[in-house]
């Protein structure tokens, strides 16, 4: 080891730097998970998705997404999309299912998935995925913030600002509960504490506005819920009384004091394996 101190220090800067995240072979696998510490993205040989016309209830704003992930595949003009809304919905799964049905027409279109947690690592990431040869969605499940939280912050380049801005092959999808993206009471005290409370809100809730496209998930009705079994039904071969079905699954909700397209697939998981249908 060199006695120069300004060596040493210069070998300790390097060993605390993060190493460059290796370029991934992108023809491994359709979606990739980021990982920080070490930086790499880790390939995913099977995604966790159903297929899009399962997804019922949603029509609406699965028809949007689509439309929007066709044209970013396309390499036309395409919004970044906040999903938020009740839980249970297919928030997520849209997102996913939406990949896997462009990708027929698009295969070079990559799903990367970053956990809240590493969005410090970020702008890493948006450097590795600039120099990509394909066209990256950037998703993010269930993300909000706390009343300390300063991730925020590090979202804003991706979605709009910053001097390089967002790469032209990377978009931005992200699913969360709430509109806003942090707690109706966080928000509030901000106004009612602050010295200007225009613009402490404003600061909060700046991040949601930088998504060009907001979709809204709502609870489901009895009958969308039971529409969604019956899709589940049809599509693996499981035959089934109506009168039955109804009975069962309106119970099986009752028991769960809700409805969704969670409760919905929970349901049919329990009567497949009952019936003995493999899904």
């Amino acid at each position: 080891m060199s006695d120069d101190p300004l060596a040493r220090i210069a070998d300790a800067l390097d060993r605390m730097a993060p190493l460059p995240a290796p370029t991934p072979n992108w023809h491994a696998a359709t979606a990739f998970v980021w990982h920080a510490n070490p930086d790499h993205l880790a390939p995913v040989a099977q995604v966790n998705r159903v297929a899009l016309d399962l997804l019922h209830g949603i029509e609406r704003a699965r028809d949007t997404l689509l439309a929007n992930t066709a044209q970013f595949a396309a390499g036309l003009p395409a919004n970044n999309a906040l999903l938020w809304g009740a839980r249970g919905m297919g928030k997520s799964s849209i997102v996913k299912a939406v990949h896997a049905a462009c990708l027929a027409k698009a295969p070079d279109l990559k799903l990367v998935e970053v956990q809240r947690e590493d969005l410090p690592s970020i702008s890493r990431l948006l450097t590795l995925l600039r120099a990509a040869p394909v066209r990256v969605i950037l998703f993010c499940d269930d993300l909000s913030f706390s009343h300390d939280d300063q991730h925020y912050k590090s979202l804003k380049a991706v979605l709009d600002g910053g001097v390089e801005g967002r790469p032209d092959n990377v978009i931005f999808y992200a699913t969360s509960n709430r509109r806003h993206l942090m707690p109706r009471d966080m928000i509030e005290n901000e106004r009612s504490s602050a010295i200007n409370p225009s613009e402490a809100v404003e600061e909060k809730v700046s991040l949601s506005d930088r998504f060009g496209l907001w979709l809204g998930f709502h609870p489901c009705t009895q009958d969308e819920y039971l529409a969604m079994i019956r899709g589940y039904c049809a599509a693996y071969g499981l035959e089934i009384a109506d009168s039955r079905l109804v009975a069962e699954a309106i119970e099986w909700q009752a028991t769960r004091g809700s409805r969704s397209g969670r409760v919905a697939w929970q349901f049919f998981c329990d009567l497949a394996g009952r019936s003995g249908v493999t899904i």
